[in-house]
């Protein structure tokens, strides 16, 4: 058993704590897209916040917060710099997986003697993983898109089982955790259009070895979780017997509200900074028109921040019911939870590009404008894997309800 830093810490002061430090946040924006990762001032903040451990088992030092409060701090964070909210998100997320589906003699030794774990990730498979004979698997390849690499401990990928013989097609997918020391960080996050700072850098291994038992052959898409989880049983608790889709596009959602909030803040200031034209002593902030974008805006924003806590009280309960077998947490119950994160984070977009970017002006589309920022930030986000699967996922909530099998589409082409 590992104590966590802070026993006594509670949901409300660890929102209290990513509320406050926004400004620091908001001020680090230039230097975290020069790095192309957040500074290590502000990682030392996170570990001294506990941020790294809101979903961590407690058995293991973490606090074992529930998700409204994981995507409430991931939310409160993006709100202050959307790249950095991304890599918090991003990193501190993936223990859930971890803890939910791998052994206990395998989640002994991943969190190790103080329960420090950090984990970037990427839902592609790269490569194949070949048995050494000796107990240890070998993996090659290059994972791209590794948000929060920089500063992590280990990194959880997927790969495939290598054929058993020339010919032979790969066999099943591979979940596999490997620690920071079998790994190679890549300096490849360059030239993108936004989240420049979420270290989404690519991470190598060249015959990396790691125990058979760090390796499990499922799916992140497909966990096996229906009636519960080898970590549910460990460590006492439906938290960690949750499917991973809707969860998925659930931090998204998080990340994209914060953003949205984020530019409402900058719009405000704008327009109560803007002098008009014709008559310098009154601001834009006295017009009808500029009240009404900015009342509009917050109310659509309002609106997903609320569905993404409640959807995910549902992902709790679901959890729970799953666990007490009063109804099984299905393919069918995750599409449907992930169908409403990924419209909260649709309706943030919206509210965002159309309403706040369009009507602030142009001059805040210049280079190092912050509302340019959040709309490059923004715009990246829909362009990621999980926004575009918006049309499979509605194809699938489509066929749960005529009760026709959904499992066979696939959410990745």
């Amino acid at each position: 058993m590992i104590a966590p830093p802070e026993p006594a810490l509670t949901e409300s002061q660890l929102i209290e704590r990513a509320v406050a430090m926004r400004p620091a946040l908001l001020e680090r924006q230039p230097e975290t897209e020069r790095l192309t990762r957040y500074p290590k001032d502000t990682h030392e903040d996170f570990l001294r916040a506990g941020f790294y451990r809101i979903l961590q088992p407690r058995r293991y030092g973490g606090y074992e917060f529930g998700l409204p409060t994981f995507y409430r701090v991931v939310t409160e964070i993006a709100r202050g710099c959307p790249s950095t909210g991304w890599a918090l998100s991003l990193t501190a997320a993936h223990v859930l997986q971890v803890a939910s589906v791998f052994e206990e003699k395998a989640q002994d030794e991943i969190f190790g003697d103080d329960g420090d774990f950090r984990a970037a990730s990427t839902v592609m498979p790269v490569g194949v993983a070949r048995p050494d004979g000796g107990g240890h698997v070998v993996l090659d390849g290059t994972w791209p898109y590794s948000s929060g690499s920089p500063y992590s401990t280990h990194y959880v990928g997927q790969t495939l089982r290598a054929p058993e013989k020339p010919g032979d097609p790969p066999g099943p997918m591979v979940l596999f955790v490997a620690p920071r020391a079998v790994w190679t960080l890549l300096d490849d996050w360059h030239g993108v259009l936004g989240l420049r700072g979420s270290g989404s850098n690519s991470i190598r291994m060249e015959q990396a070895r790691i125990p058979s038992y760090f390796t499990r052959e499922v799916s992140l898409l497909e966990l096996p979780v229906e009636g519960g989880s080898l970590g549910s049983e460990l460590h006492g608790n439906p938290l960690y017997a949750g499917r991973a889709i809707s969860f998925f596009h659930g931090e998204l959602a998080a990340i994209m509200i914060g953003t949205a909030y984020a530019a409402a803040d900058e719009y405000a200031r704008i327009v109560a900074d803007r002098p008009l034209t014709l008559e310098p002593d009154r601001t834009r902030a006295e017009l009808h028109d500029y009240q009404r974008h900015l009342g509009e805006a917050l109310g659509v924003i309002h609106t997903a921040h609320a569905a993404l806590q409640r959807n995910a009280e549902d992902y709790m309960e679901a959890c729970r019911r799953n666990v007490t077998g009063e109804a099984l947490f299905t393919v069918v119950e995750d599409n449907r939870l992930a169908m409403v994160f990924l419209n909260a984070g649709r309706m943030a977009w919206d509210a965002m590009q159309n309403t706040l970017f369009r009507t602030a002006g142009s001059r805040y589309a210049r280079d190092g404008q912050r509302m340019q920022r959040y709309f490059r930030d923004a715009a990246t986000y829909w362009s990621h894997v999980g926004p575009s699967m918006a049309e499979p996922l509605a194809r699938r909530v489509g066929r749960d309800r005529l009760g026709l099998p959904s499992g066979d589409i696939p959410l990745i082409p």
